[in-house]
């Protein structure tokens, strides 16, 4: 009976374990795919594309201090993304590591076309809706973190949002940078 019990107290510990790592798991994914598709997003629009930014009040002068700034990575524009960006979520798919029992989320859509690797990933509702939930709090959470290493063509966003600046990621930087 003893041991039983002790079992029993053992495996009941355990459960919250993995708990936190799911979700430790599921926010370090959806803050990778998150940035992946912003990247993605902004390499798309026209690199010639501007949008004016600055004051529009006319000066005693009687000219106005408005520059012209690439649109692709201008606070509009990724503040516009952030808004969307997040059904994309429905493109991917969890993947567990067979040795460390991890989560990672991976697209089962490519951007391009090209027919993608789709064997031991798990594509349902609930997989695609709980990393598109956590995926709007990170936004929501880390708008202006986002759009400060996003308006400026910075390496390594991944690591240095996700890992660095969040710690949604501090467990997981052995994860090899994602492909799209």
């Amino acid at each position: 009976v003893l041991a039983v019990v002790c079992l029993t107290v053992a495996l009941a510990s355990l459960v919250p374990i993995a708990g936190a790592r799911r979700s430790q798991d599921l926010h370090c994914g959806a803050c990778r795919a998150l940035v992946d598709e912003l990247e993605w997003e902004i390499s798309q629009v026209d690199p010639r594309k501007t949008i004016q930014m600055g004051s529009f009040r006319i000066n005693p002068d009687g000219s106005q201090s408005v520059v012209e700034v690439p649109y692709a990575r201008s606070e509009a524009h990724l503040t516009e993304l952030l808004e969307r960006v997040c059904e994309k979520m429905k493109e991917y798919g969890e993947k567990t590591d067979p040795t460390t029992h991890r989560k990672s989320y991976v697209r089962v859509i490519s951007h391009d076309g090209t027919k993608m690797n789709l064997s031991g990933v798990k594509f349902d509702g609930d997989v695609t809706s709980s990393l598109k939930f956590a995926c709007e709090s990170i936004a929501e959470e880390y708008e202006d973190e986002l759009i400060e290493f996003l308006s400026h063509e910075a390496e390594n966003v991944k690591d240095r949002l996700c890992s660095k600046r969040t710690d949604l990621c501090d467990h997981a930087l052995h994860i090899p940078h994602d492909e799209l």
